[in-house]
């Protein structure tokens, strides 16, 4: 509190301590073909610092990599060995509400998994949605109706 801890402050050398990332899951969508390239493929992310495990699955063209890394230094790590690489863009079957929608229904995507997309929602302005909207109980005029 005085003078000499003031002083201290300056002269101390100060250690930055550095924030701990989170621990993440990784999924990469990598065409491989062979066995060369799996192994490529899985030796190139499991040298990686701070990665936990790594998961090859070739018949599904996926990779999924967890541990404390940062998904954009996984995908350039696999873009490095030669392969064309993206994030995992699909989801499970049953998460999505129409996964027959035209953008979300993909014919390469694995036994199970739809597309990502937003339009996967059903637009509210569609007569069917009218409908079952009509006797919601989130519908203030249901009573006025029944």
């Amino acid at each position: 509190m005085g003078f000499l801890d003031h002083l201290s402050d300056f002269c101390s050398v100060s250690t930055t301590r550095k924030k701990r990332k989170a621990m993440l899951t990784v999924d990469i969508k990598v065409k491989m073909d062979c066995d060369g390239c799996e192994r490529r493929v899985r030796n190139a992310v499991s040298s990686m610092k701070d990665a936990k495990s790594v998961e090859v699955n070739r018949k599904q063209s996926k990779v999924t990599v967890s541990g404390y890394v940062d998904p954009n230094k996984v995908l350039k790590r696999v873009r490095r060995t030669g392969k064309r690489a993206e994030f995992w863009p699909y989801v499970p079957y049953n998460l999505v509400a129409y996964p027959y929608v035209a953008q979300a229904y993909d014919k390469r995507a694995p036994s199970g998994y739809v597309r990502d997309v937003p339009q996967a929602l059903p637009s509210p302005n569609a007569p069917d949605e009218k409908f079952m909207t009509l006797f919601s109980d989130e519908n203030p005029n249901a009573c006025s109706i029944m």
